[in-house]
């Protein structure tokens, strides 16, 4: 089992910034690939971000290449994502997510363990 907290998300003006952090516990963390996705009101939830167990290669969706960006640190249990240049339409429930599989997925189907989500809210 893992267990996923996230941690970071609030109010923040379009144009800004946040940064979202996964604090992970259980299993070894360095045996997950994990993944951020984002869940909008009346929305299907989507992948924003993923990274391998060894921190490369990393994917993201297109809507957030060059804006966001996704690390982690095996030492510390945590996988962390950067968003920069926040746009209104980027206000969602942000989970983090973690998979058994060496890559990340890009589908909910590929994640086995989940976090609660933080919310990020950017006013326009």
């Amino acid at each position: 089992q893992v267990q996923l907290v996230e941690s970071g998300g609030g109010l923040v003006q379009a144009g800004g910034s946040l940064r979202l952090s996964c604090k992970t516990s259980g299993r070894t963390f360095y045996t997950c690939a994990a993944g951020w996705f984002r869940q909008a009101p009346g929305k299907e939830r989507e992948i924003v971000a993923g990274i391998s167990r060894g921190g490369v290669p990393t994917y993201y969706a297109n809507s957030v290449k060059g804006r966001f960006t996704i690390s982690r640190d095996n030492a510390k249990n945590t996988v962390n994502l950067q968003m920069n240049s926040l746009k209104h339409e980027d206000t969602a429930v942000y989970y983090c997510a973690c998979t058994t599989s060496s890559s990340p997925g890009t589908t909910s189907w590929d994640y086995d363990f989940w976090g609660q989500g933080t919310q990020v809210t950017v006013s326009s």
